[in-house]
């Protein structure tokens, strides 16, 4: 785990609600010169926690009308059937995030589709044909917010 002050923290949370803050403002709002922000800044990218910058987009605007969630059981939870599944299912356009979780499933694929026929289609040909997949549950998401950010756990 990276060692991180204050200082570095308040910088992320800033970041994490809105990457688009300047450097000028990032460095007003947490009480250093621009200069000593920068270096910050570019320290947090170069040791990896900063790891890129995001927009937001609506989905609807891109034509897609449902959200679901897939849980993924696999025949075997063997590492090379993980490995499979996973260089499979991270190539698909439709695919959000991927999670690998304990429990009944195996994996949650959260996936985004135009409507229900582009859904039964995706299970069918992109899941139940899979020799690694053993089940899969499909969910609806009637409606979803992503949180912006992670827990700050500076003490």
């Amino acid at each position: 785990m990276k060692t991180l002050d204050q200082v570095d923290g308040a910088l992320l949370e800033l970041l994490q609600k809105d990457a688009r803050l300047s450097n000028k403002e990032l460095a007003a709002r947490v009480g250093l010169a621009p200069s000593s922000c920068l270096a910050r800044i570019q320290r947090l990218k170069a040791e990896g926690v900063l790891r890129g910058a995001h927009a937001e987009v609506d989905p609807a605007a891109l034509g897609i009308g449902l959200q679901a969630l897939i849980a993924v059981q696999l025949r075997q939870h063997s590492r090379a059937q993980v490995k499979a599944f996973w260089k499979h299912v991270l190539a698909l356009p439709e695919v959000l995030a991927v999670h690998h979780v304990a429990g009944a499933a195996d994996f949650q694929v959260h996936v985004a589709v135009r409507d229900a026929h582009h859904l039964r289609d995706l299970a069918l040909d992109a899941f139940t044909t899979r020799p690694e997949v053993a089940h899969i549950q499909t969910s609806l998401i009637f409606e979803w917010v992503r949180k912006p950010g992670l827990p700050n756990y500076r003490g």
